[in-house]
């Protein structure tokens, strides 16, 4: 019982954070789950991302899942997917009850203005600690440098570039094998 209370507070604790949606809780979930609790490992934590990306819904909610389901099974899953989404349904509550109130005064629109910077920042941390650990080597530089420059352009959908992303690391790392057996 004491694990599934473990994982409810400590999801609970990253979905405190809400601010910039789930990309900007992949730090604090990597930090928590690795570090803190060593719930998973790093790479652990880089596939549950990948996977979660793939998946419908929001990362951070499917991150919190895989990682509960893995620790404590169903009942750790859902744990871990109510502590996350508990503290955004509090304050989407307090914040559409207050919102329409106050959105306009200038405070508000510049402390949401700096929230927003924050959140890049967030972001970027997040995409340079999983590009550190999955960038590797130079096809997976390279398949980095396409999949961004594609993403961009807003030309191809994300699912489609992860499933082509997977394929395509999947058949450099067999054309390695082939080779070093040739």
């Amino acid at each position: 019982m004491k694990l599934i209370v473990d994982l409810f507070v400590a999801f609970m604790k990253i979905g405190s954070f809400t601010f910039g949606g789930g990309y900007a809780m992949l730090p604090m979930i990597q930090k928590e789950v690795v570090d803190n609790h060593k719930w998973a490992t790093e790479n652990e934590v880089l596939d549950y991302f990948a996977i979660s990306q793939v998946t419908p819904g929001v990362i951070a909610v499917n991150t919190a899942t895989f990682v509960g389901y893995k620790i404590a099974g169903l009942i750790g899953a859902i744990s871990a997917t109510l502590g996350v989404i508990f503290p955004s349904i509090v304050i989407i509550s307090i914040v559409a009850a207050f919102l329409s109130n106050f959105a306009s005064l200038p405070a508000v629109v510049h402390a949401f203005n700096g929230i927003r910077a924050c959140v890049c920042v967030l972001i970027l941390n997040a995409v340079y600690n999983m590009a550190k650990k999955s960038v590797i080597d130079i096809p997976t530089a390279i398949i980095f440098i396409l999949v961004a420059i594609v993403a961009i352009m807003h030309v191809v959908s994300p699912f489609v570039l992860v499933i082509v992303a997977g394929i395509l690391g999947f058949l450099i790392q067999y054309l390695k094998i082939r080779k070093k057996v040739d």
